[in-house]
């Protein structure tokens, strides 16, 4: 067993590879932080909880009613950090006002799109962000229980976060009555399966109720039937890391770090094929040759062949195009892919694209929950004709027969995992079909 440990050591990220290099621009998550100092002393002395304060009158305060907390983050163009991008302060207004019964909030931390390790550096070395965030979010949708579902592959982040939750309820800010307001909040940490579709908001759901984690139809929407039946509004971890900040300084403070309809900053994961892969706080509309240049470029000055810029369920984008890209939702989409979870995949020109696609599209296959035909079927289809190419076996008809399958899982399924397994095929034979024609011709010389 020792053994086991002392092998699995190496692997054990400690912050200084990920988030710790010194290299971010302008961080507000990541300012101040160097791994040692995420308990709740050191995050108050970096200004921590003054926004809950802010809002709840506390220590003379004027305080702030839930409307005047939803205009702030409106005004602030916060998106969602889980990759839908959705606005946030319109995501709040959604929450019924004057529903009588209970209203829950939650916390998405199952973070398994791969490419992704931000919001597990968050959880571990800025744990008090995300609770205050989910607090403010809480006095402003009326809820008075929070779960914060936490992947279940990463249980020394959860343990932290639990440690943080009993440090925040021991000081007041969690709890009956906080900070001698009429308000009152409880919140949990809820360990995760593993799975990726638990992932998706609803899924997320049916496991936190202890269902198997499967997707569910909308409408209705969680925000009129959510967790145990009752309106529940779902964000991302670094969307309420975020929060905070944007009550304290204010909303048009936050937009101006970033661009029109893209405010503050946001964190990439970047990695691949570049010298210092981690977790990259910048503003957002920051341009993508400026990210690559604090990741130290192309690993080896190779050239650079292609990025996923939000993780592997977005379209991939050739170099040229990439390099004309700033990093933020607007920008990406208008490139043709999208921004997603902030995970950045680098490839330089040594890459086998169809090798690439080979792995992403078993991915899919994999944790496909099988509730839709769509989907279930499709996914099987889309990895056994890209490693049937790949070995050598390809026909002249499966690039038609790939872009036909893709196209008729997309929008057919319950939720977007169809849409993310079709995605990356499809871009993949729109930018580089010459490479797969080429494995499927030299197939067909070999075979003759």
């Amino acid at each position: 067993m020792a053994r086991v440990q002392d092998i699995l050591a190496q692997f054990q990220a400690h912050g200084v590879e990920t988030c710790f290099h010194g290299r971010h621009i302008d961080p507000q998550i990541y300012a101040g932080l160097n791994g040692a100092n995420w308990g709740l002393k050191d995050y108050e002395s970096r200004g921590g909880y003054q926004a809950l304060r802010k809002i709840l009158g506390a220590g003379g305060a004027a305080g702030m009613t839930p409307e005047e907390v939803i205009a702030e983050l409106k005004a602030s163009s916060l998106r969602g950090r889980g990759g839908g991008g959705f606005p946030t302060g319109l995501k709040w207004s959604f929450m019924p006002r004057n529903f009588p019964g209970q209203k829950y909030l939650v916390c998405n931390s199952d973070e398994g799109e791969p490419g992704t390790f931000k919001d597990r550096d968050i959880l571990m070395y800025n744990p008090h962000a995300v609770i205050e965030g989910m607090a403010i979010a809480a006095y402003a949708m009326g809820a008075s229980v929070g779960y914060n579902y936490i992947h279940g592959e990463i249980f020394q982040v959860y343990e932290r976060f639990e440690a943080a939750i009993e440090q925040a309820r021991e000081a007041g800010y969690l709890g009956a009555g906080i900070l001698g307001s009429g308000f009152s909040f409880q919140l949990h940490a809820h360990h995760g399966f593993g799975a990726y579709i638990c992932g998706e908001e609803t899924a997320l759901l049916e496991s936190l109720e202890g269902k198997k984690g499967q997707p569910r139809f909308k409408p209705p929407f969680p925000a009129s039937f959510g967790l145990y039946g009752k309106p529940t509004t779902i964000n991302n971890t670094e969307t309420f890391a975020a929060a905070p900040w944007v009550i304290r300084m204010g909303g048009e403070a936050y937009l101006a770090c970033g661009k029109p309809n893209n405010g503050g900053t946001k964190i990439y994961s970047i990695q691949g094929d570049v010298e210092r892969p981690g977790n990259y706080e910048i503003p957002m509309g920051t341009p993508f040759a400026t990210l690559l240049e604090l990741a130290g470029g192309v690993k080896g000055g190779k050239p650079l062949k292609a990025v996923i810029p939000g993780g592997s369920s977005s379209p991939v984008l050739p170099a040229d195009i990439m390099m004309q890209c700033t990093m933020d939702y607007d920008s990406i989409a208008k490139a043709g892919s999208m921004l997603g979870s902030g995970a950045v995949l680098v490839m330089d020109d040594a890459r086998d694209m169809v090798e690439t696609l080979q792995r992403l599209s078993y991915f899919y296959m994999h944790e496909s929950c099988g509730q839709c035909t769509p989907c279930r079927e499709g996914t099987g289809w889309l990895w056994r004709m890209v490693h049937r190419i790949q070995h050598g076996e390809g026909r002249p008809e499966d690039l038609d027969k790939l872009d036909n399958v893709a196209e008729n899982i997309m929008g057919r399924t319950i939720c977007a995992l169809g849409d993310a397994a079709a995605m990356p095929v499809r871009a993949m034979i729109k930018h580089f079909r010459h490479e797969f024609a080429a494995k499927i011709d030299a197939a067909q010389k070999q075979s003759a």
